[in-house]
C-alpha cells in the first residue's frame, strides 16, 4: 500500500502547507540543526530546541545563517513563554517523547503557540523497505502508533485538527557507511547494536535499497498533521 503513495520532499510539502516567512517557529527535537537553518534561509525566526548540550552541540557547531537559536529542553517543558510562537514543529521527533508525556507534550506546544498558531507533525509511517531496514536496529512501531493516538486525541489540548496527508520521501545514502553514521546520530545508544550486526545490515540495506548513479535511494512513507489552536 505505500509504494503507492506519491512522492515528495518534506521541505517541499511544509512550503507548500505553511507559509514560513516572517514566523517565529520553535522545532522541537532539532538535531544538528538542518531544518533550523533551512527554514531561517527562507525568512523564519527559528528556535531549535533539544535535550541536552550533547544533543545541541552538533547544531552549536555550525556558524548561524540567519540569526536562528537553540535552546535546552523538553517536549513536555518547552523554555519558551506563553503565546509566544506561530508554529511548533515536531519533524520526525514526536515519537522521541516518552509515551507518558505525549499529551504534555502536545500541551505545551499549545501552551507556547499564540491564537491560531499552528502545529506542524511530521512523523515516519511504520512501512516499507526503510522502515524494515531501521527495524533491524530499533523497533519503532510502538512508539510511532502512540505519537499517532496521542494526535487523534490533541484536541484535548485546545488543539483542532486542520489537515492529514501522507507521501513518501526520498532518501539518498551515498554508501552503507552513510546509513550506519546516520542511525548513530539519531541515537548513539544504537553503536553497539551496529557493529554486531554490520555485515548483516550491509546485506540488507544493499538488497533493499533502489541503486542509483550516486548510491542508494529508499522512499520512506511519512504523514503529516496540522493543528490550530483554538
Amino acid at each position: 500500500m505505500s509504494e503507492q503513495l506519491p512522492i515528495a520532499k518534506h521541505l517541499d510539502r511544509l512550503g507548500a502547507l505553511v507559509p514560513v516567512e516572517g514566523r517565529r517557529i520553535v522545532d522541537v527535537g532539532c538535531g544538528d540543526g538542518a531544518l533550523a537553518r533551512a527554514l531561517a534561509r527562507r525568512g523564519a525566526i527559528v528556535t531549535g530546541v533539544e535535550i541536552d548540550a550533547r544533543a545541541l552541540a552538533p547544531a552549536l557547531a555550525i556558524p548561524s545563517v540567519a540569526g536562528e537559536r537553540y535552546l535546552e529542553g523538553r517536549a513536555e517543558a518547552l523554555p519558551l513563554d506563553d503565546g509566544s510562537v506561530d508554529m511548533v514543529l515536531f519533524f520526525n521527533s514526536l515519537h522521541h517523547v516518552p509515551s507518558a508525556w505525549l499529551e504534555a507534550a502536545l500541551g505545551e506546544a499549545a501552551r507556547v503557540l499564540v491564537q491560531d498558531g499552528i502545529l506542524f507533525v511530521l512523523e515516519p509511517i511504520a512501512a516499507g523497505r526503510y522502515f524494515e531496514l531501521t527495524r533491524l536496529i530499533e523497533d519503532e512501531t510502538h512508539v510511532r502508533a502512540k505519537a499517532y493516538e496521542a494526535l487523534v486525541r490533541a484536541g484535548a489540548q485546545g488543539l483542532i485538527a486542520t489537515a492529514e496527508e501522507t507521501y513518501r520521501n526520498p532518501l539518498a545514502f551515498k554508501d552503507f557507511e552513510t546509513f550506519e553514521a546516520r542511525m548513530i546520530a539519531v541515537d548513539p545508544a544504537r553503536s553497539a547494536i551496529v557493529a554486531q550486526h554490520r555485515a548483516s545490515l550491509r546485506q540488507a540495506f544493499e538488497t533493499s535499497a533502489e541503486a542509483t548513479a550516486d548510491g542508494y535511494r529508499f522512499y520512506q512513507p511519512t504523514r503529516i498533521n496540522l493543528f490550530r489552536k483554538a
